[in-house]
């Protein structure tokens, strides 16, 4: 297996491959591009993340400027799509965003584990977890995404928070931890 296939299978990886910093930074010279777009060139914005991700739910997506990705291709977001400014995706496994999505400004979802042993962490072997975020979600200002998450449906996750474990459907979380503290109905 390719250092890239391994990186896809949740496996561990190197993260100084060749095949894989070249595309790092293919993917930076992309995102260079989109974030030097005029802010009002939704065409041109619309144009390259078409290019840039994995799958987008259809041309109603907004990402304000600027945005940053590592490889873009792993990232999929529903229909009427919407993120704040400094939106950060470290996508080495797939983060898969749901419908009627709103992320805050200054959030960042991580896939991307490294070992706590320093000696490890320096061999630069790492591995991913993916991400996945439901329908109908609002993540508010400066969230914290760790890898391997799940967040379910009709949350609203309060900003601030360092999402740590999965969060149930139907429910506002916040804090570091983030933590459940209500429980919401589900949109008719």
């Amino acid at each position: 297996m390719t250092e890239k296939e391994k990186m896809l299978a949740g496996m561990e990886y190197s993260a100084i491959d060749e095949e894989l910093l070249r595309e790092l930074n293919e993917t930076k010279e992309t995102v260079h591009d989109y974030n030097l777009l005029r802010p009002t060139d939704n065409a041109g914005k619309l144009k390259i993340l078409k290019q840039l991700l994995g799958h987008i739910g259809d041309d109603n997506i907004i990402i304000n400027q600027p945005f940053y990705c590592d490889y873009g291709k792993q990232i999929s977001v529903g229909r009427r799509f919407f993120a704040n400014f400094s939106f950060t995706v470290l996508d080495e496994a797939p983060v898969t965003i749901g419908d009627d999505c709103f992320i805050g400004p200054n959030v960042s979802i991580y896939t991307a584990c490294h070992s706590t042993d320093p000696t490890e962490r320096n061999s630069r072997r790492e591995w991913a977890k993916p991400v996945t975020i439901g329908d109908n979600v609002w993540i508010g200002g400066s969230v914290t995404i760790l890898p391997g998450i799940k967040i379910g449906d009709n949350v609203t996750i309060g900003a601030g928070s360092v999402v740590v474990n999965d969060i149930p459907s139907g429910c506002v979380a916040v804090g570091n931890p983030c933590r459940v503290i209500s429980h919401v109905a589900a949109p008719d």
